[in-house]
């Protein structure tokens, strides 16, 4: 029998093939080899041939380009495999050398040629059929190089910016393609020259008639439909102002919430219809914006960065209809919102304060961060700085924007994002997401630089309301109400943290922070008892007290006082203002000596500690207090506070009077300084003393003067002190050994003395020297602030 010949056959059609796919590529090799081949050929021919004017060589290699299209048939070679990236090169090369050869602003043949020809025009309808394949990025380097380099304006001409503004629409169309860093260096040689000259702007607001037609839900507009009506553009190329909304109130401005997440508002742009209407009215496109936008998603790192970059020069443009546009024709307010939202939830549901807290100072541009390099890693730490670093990026953005831009964006954030996202963080029950939230809330209140994205910030704290407040409506804003409810929180924790935002927030540049949380509830100083001057009380007046004030060396409380625990006239300070005759002070403040020796006095001598430790005197304080005091003035220079505080015969003090809920819970743990953690009372003073530092007659009156005539019911600071010395002075009678154990847990504190036993009373310990300090810290800012006063 013959044997089967069918492996035989199969192994001859193999050969058979790679033979045929060898003679294939073989082919394709001498193409391209011959195509190369050609180029440089082509390219020592020009160099060997004469010098033709400009513009003939101009035209010579726009109709090599034209020729290639007209007698190529393969037009799946790669344009690399061509010569037309040699010919728009060559062509770049023309332009600019026309341009250096003439005066400035003069256009020459060949620019006339470009414009005249619309060549520009081509290359897009080339490059965006990117035939032969690869022509699109060629056509966005021309592009982008014609912009760069030529430096007579060119974007007014409506052959430049209308196939600019095409060209455009092509960029970030699909993310992660071949053409994304053409795309984004494209974008931003656009968004450079309209920083350089703002009019331009005008030129890329697209105005296009939109129907909105309801045909018993929501429909959307076609993009075919969108793209068959043409830009409005005259042409000049002056674009037409977007007019209002025909029809009713309301259809123009949607509310922001009503948007969908980013991936949806970036992904679908069209316009969904109004319920049971029809509304034809005229929209603008700011695709310039749009593309930045689809691009601030991209997988590539470097690429998000510039789109960001590209959006925050377009942000500071001054044209009104720019940033009218910018803000309710594009997705960019649901792109810092939504972004924000999702870095957010991205948190771990707990992260520890301390880590928050030092976690390094994040630049948005810089967002790059090892875990393997990081010594200090914490879990979530990249999650944190990626949610801190876009915060940075809103927080500059709205900072760099043009006023209505910045304030519609930053409303944005407060009503998406602190509202939609913070808050029910902060309303929470659980302990640990109070404390995570909180400090979040506080590291963002530290970073804001902006002053319109902090005014938004202040009032989803604390609300805009200005009226004095009353103990039935201390609710009334919940938020605030919370907050200042965990000052005094049964967790430590919480406490601190609360009351350490509370701080950062104080030393914010904005009024209405010290206004709406102290200052409202002191503008009628109904705190005070009003005594008009008897003749018999005028001795007394001149001597430097209010009438009817009580000497504090003639209360009960302060019987125990010798002559020498005070500071004399000469002793309490060189640097002591001239005497009181040469500064007579009518507005009700006494000398600044009593008052200095009345917060020094006020801890009795056997509850001191301080005068057995060098460095630790209360003018260590003066310093600290004369800085800081140097810089709330700085502050507070624009808010025209009075000099003096308001006449009483002008205030309404038969208004009862409520110190405020603020106000109300620090004087309530501040009663409470010998029962509380060291760290707490640390806290509270430290709040206290920011507040006494402000330079507002009615909150030193209120604050830092011992002689105010308190109204009945009222309390003060001071008042609240000497109840605290009352109490003291009773449990000390209690306490064994009491000056030596206070002694060592001052040492110990200061790290003068090793940790040892566990000491009886701690608690209460700490809190006495607490006490002292912040007196001695209370006196140097009433010294401070009267020095200040008295200096013209």
């Amino acid at each position: 029998m013959e044997r089967p010949r069918q492996p035989q056959q199969g192994r001859r059609r193999r050969i058979e093939e790679l033979s045929r796919s060898s003679r294939e590529k073989l082919l394709q090799s001498r193409d391209k080899m011959f195509s190369k081949f050609t180029s440089i050929l082509q390219h020592a021919v020009e160099a060997l041939a004469p010098s033709l004017p400009l513009q003939e060589d101009f035209v010579y290699h726009w109709k090599a380009i034209t020729h290639y299209y007209i007698e190529t048939s393969d037009d799946k070679a790669p344009v690399t495999d061509t010569n037309i990236p040699s010919h728009l090169e060559q062509m770049l090369v023309i332009l600019v050398q026309e341009e250096n050869e003439r005066e400035f602003g003069e256009t020459g043949p060949c620019m006339e040629y470009l414009l005249h020809h619309k060549i520009l025009e081509t290359l897009y309808t080339l490059g965006k059929a990117d035939c032969p394949p690869g022509m699109k990025q060629q056509v966005l380097v021309f592009y982008t190089k014609l912009l760069g380099k030529i430096r007579q304006p060119l974007l007014p001409h409506i052959n430049v910016h209308r196939p600019v503004q095409k060209l455009i629409r092509l960029c970030g169309e699909v993310l992660a393609t071949p053409t994304e860093n053409e795309e984004i260096q494209f974008l931003c040689i656009v968004c450079a020259k309209l920083k350089q000259d703002p009019y331009l702007v005008n030129f890329f607001l697209e105005n296009k008639f939109k129907s909105l037609v309801s045909q018993g839900g929501p429909n959307a507009i076609s993009e075919d439909v969108l793209k068959s009506q043409d830009s409005l553009s005259t042409d000049t190329g002056q674009s037409c102002q977007a007019e209002e909304p025909l029809g009713a109130s309301g259809t123009e401005d949607q509310p922001s919430h009503q948007m969908g997440d980013l991936s949806t508002s970036l992904e679908n742009l069209s316009v969904t219809a109004l319920p049971e209407a029809t509304v034809v009215r005229p929209n603008q496109d700011y695709n310039l914006v749009n593309s930045l936008l689809n691009l601030t998603r991209s997988p590539d790192g470097r690429i998000a960065v510039k789109a960001c970059e590209g959006l925050m020069l377009l942000v500071s443009l001054p044209e009104p209809a720019a940033a009218k546009c910018l803000t309710q024709s594009t997705c960019l307010c649901e792109l810092l919102t939504d972004r924000l939202a999702s870095l957010y939830k991205a948190l771990p549901q707990s992260v520890d304060p301390l880590d928050i807290e030092t976690v390094e100072a994040v630049n948005w541009g810089l967002d790059s961060y090892s875990h393997k390099e990081d010594a200090s890693a914490f879990p979530g730490k990249r999650a944190l700085i990626s949610f801190l670093s876009w915060f940075d990026y809103c927080d500059q953005l709205i900072k760099e924007a043009q006023k209505t831009a910045a304030v519609a964006l930053a409303k944005a954030v407060h009503e998406r994002f602190f509202i939609g996202v913070m808050e029910p963080q902060l309303m929470q029950t659980s302990e640990m997401g109070i404390l995570t939230s909180t400090a979040l809330l506080h590291r963002i209140v530290r970073q804001v630089t902006s002053d319109i994205l902090l005014q938004e910030m202040v009032f989803f704290i604390l609300g805009e309301q200005r009226e004095p407040e009353t103990l039935a409506e201390i609710s009334r804003h919940p938020l605030r109400h919370r907050l200042i409810e965990h000052c005094d929180h049964i967790s430590d924790e919480i406490s601190i943290m609360t009351l350490r935002m509370f701080e950062h927030l104080l030393q914010k540049p904005n009024e209405h922070i010290l206004y709406n949380l102290v200052l409202r509830n002191l503008e009628e100083r109904n705190y005070t008892e009003y005594k008009p001057v008897c003749p018999e009380d005028k001795d007394v007046v001149e001597n430097g007290l209010i009438a009817g004030a009580v000497d504090l060396e003639e209360d009960p409380l302060f019987t125990d006082i010798s002559p020498d625990n005070t500071l004399s006239n000469q002793e309490w300070l060189s640097s002591s203002p001239p005497a009181t005759p040469d500064h007579p002070k009518t507005d009700g403040k006494t000398e600044v000596h009593k008052i200095v020796n009345s917060f020094l006095c006020l801890v009795p001598d056997e509850a001191k500690s301080s005068y057995h430790v060098e460095g630790t005197g209360y003018d260590t304080y003066l310093r600290d207090a004369h800085r800081q005091f140097r810089d709330y003035c700085a502050i507070c220079l624009r808010w025209e506070w009075p000099g003096s505080p308001k006449a009483l015969e002008r205030c309404n003090l038969e208004a009862a009077f409520f110190e405020g809920h603020f106000l109300k819970v620090l004087f309530d743990r501040m009663g409470r300084i010998l029962d509380q953690p060291y760290d707490v009372n640390l806290q509270v003073t430290s709040v206290l003393s920011r507040l006494s530092l402000f330079p507002h007659p009615h909150i030193h009156e209120y604050l830092l003067d011992p002689y105010v005539n308190l109204a009945s019911g009222c309390r003060s600071l001071f008042s609240v002190i000497v109840r605290v010395v009352g109490d003291l002075m009773v449990r000390i009678q209690r306490i064994q050994d009491f000056t030596p154990k206070l002694l060592l847990v001052r040492k110990r504190l200061l790290g003068l003395e090793p940790e040892g036993p566990v000491i009886d009373h701690i608690t209460l310990l700490e809190g006495v020297i607490v006490l002292e300090e912040f007196c001695k810290e209370l006196a140097a800012i009433a010294f401070v602030k009267y020095h200040a006063a008295s200096t013209p």
